[in-house]
Parts: C-alpha cells; sequence; structure tokens
C-alpha cells in the first residue's frame, strides 16, 4: 500500500504550486493597469510606476497565503500599492514632481536657463495604458469622475499634497473607499482620515478656485478639430495659426525647462525665437493622461533625418487652449519609446 502510494506525493506536491501561480497570474492581471494608474498618481513617474506595480505584485505573491478572501482582491493589491508608493515616497528627498517651481514667475522672450536636471519632473501617461475608463467603477464616496483624476492638471496638483494626504485623497475621493476603509490601509484614526482629506481639499481648492481643474466629461468633435489644426500650424511653422488656438490667458510650460509662459503674447515672443531653429516639424496623434497630445519630430537646417523632439499634452478649455505642456529635450525625446513610438 505505501509503496503504490509513493510515486504520487511528489506530484502533488510538484503540481500544486503551479496552479496557485496560474491563479495568482490570473487575478492580477485584471487588476494591473489600474494598480499602475495608481502608483503613477502616488508618484507622478511613469516609469517608476512600472518598478512599483512590479513590487507590488513581488509583495502580494509571498503574501498571498495572508488573502482570507473575505475582501476583494482589487483592495488588497490597492491596499499593497499604496504602502509600497509610500514606502517609497519616505525614502526620497523629495516628494514631489513638478510642471512648475513654486514662486517660479512666468517668463518672457527668449528662454535661457536650460534644462534642468535636479528637479523632478512630473510625466506624462499614456492613454494605451489606461484601464477602461468607466465612470461606475469608483465607489460611492468618489468627489472625482474617473477621467477627471487622470489629467494632468489633477495629478500635478495632487503631486504638492503631503504623501500620506495624497494617498488618503485618491483612496477616498477617486476610488472611493469609506474613511473607515482609508483608515483601516493607512492606520491611525478615522477622524484623522477626515483630517487629513480635509487639509488635502482645502490645498486644491486654494489652487483651483472651484476646487478642481476645468475639465470636460467626455471629449467632443470641437476638440478632435482642435487637435488637427494644432498639428497642421506645427508641420506648416505658422505661428499665427499656432497663437490664434490658445486662450488670452493660456500657460505653456515645457519641463525639463524652469522657464514658463503665460498669455498669448508672452508665449508668441518665446516661441519667435525658437522656430526658425528648426527645418521642419512633423507631428503624430497621440493621447496622453486622457487628453489631446501630439508627439513632434524635427529636423534642423543641416540635417533632413526627422528625430524624435517633444511630446505636447493640450488642456482645451472654453475658448480655445487653456493649458499647453510640452516636454522638450531631452526629457522629451526620452518619452517616445513609453509612447510606443521611433525614435526617428
Amino acid at each position: 500500500m505505501t509503496d503504490a502510494h509513493a510515486p504520487r506525493e511528489p506530484e502533488r506536491q510538484q503540481s500544486q504550486p503551479v496552479l496557485d501561480r496560474l491563479a495568482f497570474e490570473q487575478f492580477t492581471k485584471t487588476h494591473r493597469r489600474e494598480i499602475k494608474l495608481h502608483c503613477y498618481r502616488m508618484i507622478g513617474s511613469l516609469h517608476e510606476a512600472d518598478d512599483l506595480v512590479q513590487d507590488t505584485l513581488l509583495r502580494a505573491w509571498r503574501a498571498r497565503s495572508e488573502f482570507d478572501g473575505r475582501g476583494s482582491v482589487r483592495g488588497w493589491l490597492y491596499a499593497i500599492a499604496t504602502n509600497t508608493c509610500l514606502n517609497a515616497l519616505k525614502a526620497r528627498s523629495r516628494t514631489d514632481r513638478i510642471l512648475q517651481e513654486p514662486g517660479q514667475p512666468p517668463s518672457h522672450g527668449r528662454a535661457t536657463g536650460g534644462p534642468i536636471a535636479e528637479v523632478t519632473w512630473l510625466e506624462p501617461y499614456p492613454d494605451a495604458e489606461l484601464p477602461d475608463l468607466v465612470d461606475g467603477d469608483p465607489g460611492p464616496e468618489a468627489r472625482y469622475e474617473t477621467r477627471e483624476a487622470v489629467q494632468l492638471a489633477f495629478v500635478a496638483a495632487i503631486q504638492i499634497l503631503p504623501p500620506r494626504q495624497r494617498a488618503s485623497l485618491l483612496l477616498s475621493d477617486v476610488l472611493g473607499w469609506s474613511a473607515a476603509e482609508t483608515a483601516q490601509l493607512l492606520g491611525g484614526s478615522i477622524a484623522s482620515i477626515n483630517s487629513a482629506l480635509q487639509r488635502a481639499r482645502a490645498t486644491l481648492v486654494a489652487r483651483y478656485p472651484q476646487g478642481r481643474p476645468e475639465y470636460r466629461s467626455q471629449p467632443n468633435p470641437e476638440e478632435g478639430l482642435l487637435l488637427e489644426r494644432y498639428m497642421r500650424a506645427w508641420q506648416a511653422a505658422n505661428l499665427d495659426g499656432f497663437i490664434e488656438l490658445l486662450r488670452e490667458d493660456a500657460t505653456y510650460h515645457m519641463p525639463p525647462w524652469r522657464e514658463w509662459y503665460q498669455g498669448r503674447e508672452a508665449i508668441r515672443g518665446f516661441f519667435e525665437t525658437v522656430w526658425a531653429n528648426f527645418g521642419g516639424f512633423r507631428a503624430v496623434a497621440i493621447g496622453a493622461n486622457s487628453q489631446p497630445a501630439v508627439a513632434v519630430y524635427a529636423r534642423s537646417h543641416h540635417d533632413p533625418a526627422w528625430q524624435a523632439h517633444s511630446l505636447h499634452v493640450i488642456e482645451p478649455g472654453e475658448g480655445g487652449i487653456a493649458s499647453l505642456t510640452v516636454y522638450v529635450p531631452p526629457l522629451g525625446s526620452k518619452l517616445f519609446s513609453a509612447f510606443g513610438l521611433p525614435p526617428a
């Protein structure tokens, strides 16, 4: 009897871990994209979000025996991802990524500062990496629509929050977790979470008079036309046509340069100093942060090859482009691969 059963025991021991891993990979694959987006919101970096997702899944695999099945797999993964991001932020000397340095006044004319390597810049997020954005997904406590909480302006705004406030706001106001659920994940009392949320919301209200960035719930035909006109203006080097697309109070940022510009005339004054330096542009429509976006290739007067140059994220508003963020070299050209674009 013993000899007859002996060969079966090793087979059982070998097959069980394979089944465990397959089951684990199946349920984590379903939530991978939304966990990556959560890490991006927490960190502000597309590339770091990739690493943090890997860390999250590794921690989840090692802790899989602790999941008792009473809660949702999705909530369990969010808890691990949030703590992984908080640990990463704790190890940093600076916890925010920015589009504009605090206290930096708008510039006029030529930019002379050059790329600023020591500043950690907020990166754009490819629409191709976004999970299916369904506004019914967040819980009942959510204050922001799913698409709204992806926009570059929103991610930039929450980067100024301390890490614990940032996590509280994302869990409660974006994902719709209750204060009790958020307190259980982050530790502390429900009152402490409500206090953190109150401070975080006050910070956003101070930055945005209506408490949130200007927002359109869904893309519309006007945005498609705006994008087409924008691309045509760049490819024709039509400065007048480009400026006409901007609102009078439009802002222009160009990471990794410190300078930024406000108003049509100031933006025109800057572009008058740079467009003549290039022999031409070619534009490719993409999507970033659920907003219209363009990748621009440029060539010099002496080299006919089109090289990756800049990545443009457009924030449409009433009356034209409200804000334009152009990631210029060397940062802009490095982002092309993340959007599935060739370097030339």
